[in-house]
């Protein structure tokens, strides 16, 4: 005979099933089956009746019980169906124990929890079976088990991950909005507001205004294709480029004695190219709107590269889209950007925006597009100036959208109020 459980069941993994409790109310019986299991290397305990054997699952948590069908007081399956409600770690094997063979009985049998039936009385060889089968299943079960708990762990530490990758875009989200300057800036009497909503952490959107000396400004929203922190990443880079904190540095100025003037508009656009284009190993590109404006004549000059045509709002209720497109910023070698031109007069508005307005998606599946812009525009309030008409802008888009919190591209701009000289 077989001299221990590995032995009698060599295509089992038997450390899953150790322990068996058996239960029948004929002692002869249950001695049988002790004999048996003890002699292939089980730890075998014995109950009289489904009772018994509920007080012994306190104490010894059987990886299998065999138990007979017919017993006084609770039956077979009365008993499986309590052992089945104990809190247990791992799953248990169970196996009736009966002379049953209607269909309906075993159907009974397996409702009420049971795994498997033996015929009595009991074959050796079946039994042996019928146990290496209950250990498969078993090994199986105790495998999920520790492959569950490297998931729950491998779980727990990508949660420490994110959640100090969370704490630093946090951070960055933080150094990102302090890129952008006042959310509002007066030059002379004439005023430029900013906005900026990014769809994660940190984005690809930049809107800002500087100026010069002379009292002549300029004002810029820029888009960095993709988003997140590799986005964030160029977007700081460039807003250097277009800097009212360091002139030096600003791509758009150039030292005129001991002030700064302005450079021609496509030429800026060409410079910022040539910056992004040397670049080595940067697949992303930028698009660009980028205006300056003679404060006391309200000449305007605008480049744009492949950015959302500027809305041109004048005083006297006529509404129009300026541009022809342009190339996008880093994508092509010595490419050509044109310069266009206008006069603005005292009460005209313009705003530059990023594509997370016209792209905005709406409830039917269509884009916003820019007829859909300029009913939002014209949405706002009458008399609602500065930062309050960005905010406007910003709450009549939610509304349209039926904004869920998940924008799917940044939102921003900049709003000139040009009251003249």
């Amino acid at each position: 005979m077989y001299e221990n459980a590995k032995s009698a069941f060599p295509g089992a993994q038997n450390d899953s099933l150790r322990r068996v409790l058996v239960v029948d109310d004929s002692r002869a019986q249950r001695r049988i089956l002790t004999l048996m299991l003890k002699r292939w290397g089980f730890e075998v305990q014995e109950a009289q009746d489904a009772s018994e054997g509920l007080l012994v699952c306190e104490s010894f948590v059987p990886d299998l019980v065999i138990s007979d069908w017919m017993m006084p007081g609770m039956t077979g399956i009365e008993f499986c169906r309590a052992f089945r409600a104990m809190q247990r770690e791992s799953y248990g094997y169970f196996i009736l124990l009966t002379s049953k063979t209607e269909k309906t009985a075993v159907t009974s049998g397996l409702e009420s929890g049971a795994d498997d039936f033996l015929t009595k009385p009991v074959n050796g060889d079946e039994l042996r079976a019928r146990i290496a089968a209950g250990a498969r299943v078993l090994a199986m079960e105790r495998e999920l088990m520790v492959k569950h708990g490297m998931i729950t762990d491998t779980l727990d530490q990508l949660r420490t991950v994110y959640a100090s990758i969370d704490e630093d875009l946090q951070q960055a989200r933080v150094l990102q909005e302090s890129l952008m300057p006042k959310r509002s800036v007066m030059f002379g009497k004439n005023r430029v507001s900013v906005m900026l909503h990014s769809c994660g952490h940190v984005g690809g959107d930049l809107a800002g205004m500087f100026g010069a000396a002379t009292g002549d400004f300029g004002l810029f929203s820029l888009d960095v294709s993709g988003h997140g922190i590799s986005s964030a990443m160029l977007t700081a880079r460039v807003s250097g480029y277009l800097s009212s904190k360091y002139p030096d540095e600003n791509l758009a100025l150039c030292r005129d004695g001991s002030d700064y003037g302005f450079l021609p508009p496509q030429f800026v656009a060409a410079r910022l190219n040539g910056r992004m284009m040397d670049q080595k190993g940067v697949t992303e590109y930028l698009t660009l709107a980028y205006m300056q404006i003679a404060a006391l004549s309200g000449r305007t000059r605008f480049v744009q590269a492949g950015h959302p045509a500027p809305l041109l709002l004048r005083a006297s209720g006529q509404a129009e889209f300026l541009g022809d497109g342009g190339l996008p910023i880093g994508l092509i070698e010595d490419a050509a950007y044109h310069e266009h031109s206008l006069t603005l007069e005292p009460g005209d508005r313009v705003l530059l925006y990023s594509d997370g307005f016209t792209e905005a998606v709406l409830p039917d599946g269509s884009m916003l597009e820019e007829e859909g812009l300029l009913e939002l525009v014209r949405a706002v309030p009458a008399g609602t100036e500065g930062p309050e008409f960005l905010d406007a802008l910003y709450e009549r888009l939610k509304a349209k959208t039926h904004f869920n919190n998940d924008f799917d591209d940044d939102i921003s701009a900049a709003f000139l109020e040009y009251a003249g000289p």
